[in-house]
């Protein structure tokens, strides 16, 4: 239970990576704005994982949802934009280290 008295159906409880990948945006668009302190440089490292972990439980106490589903339906699409977001940064990490690996090597094969 929050200020505002909503009870937060335990079926929404659990990780939201629309919160956690797209914080800000997801803050504003979801009229919670905890997630603006992301903005905070080397705070925002823990606070990405707390708004991932807490995002569904704001959303649905700031929101004016109906039931369970229309939320569910919601945020949905956050997440699947935010997981693709993961998936694709994750990937671009892997492929920057390996072609930083693949220049180095090639210059240590050179002499």
């Amino acid at each position: 239970m929050q200020e505002n008295g909503k009870v937060t159906p335990q079926e929404i409880k659990g990780w939201n990576w629309g919160a956690f990948m797209y914080n800000v945006f997801w803050g504003i668009g979801n009229k919670t704005y905890l997630p603006l302190l992301t903005i905070i440089p080397i705070f925002n490292i823990v606070w990405i994982f707390i708004v991932g972990f807490k995002g569904n439980e704001w959303a649905w106490q700031k929101g004016d949802y109906q039931d369970v589903e229309t939320f569910k339906a919601v945020q949905a699409t956050w997440n699947r934009a935010g997981l693709f977001n993961f998936i694709i940064a994750i990937a671009t990490f892997v492929l920057y280290w390996l072609f930083i690996g693949s220049m180095i090597a090639s210059l240590f094969n050179n002499y």
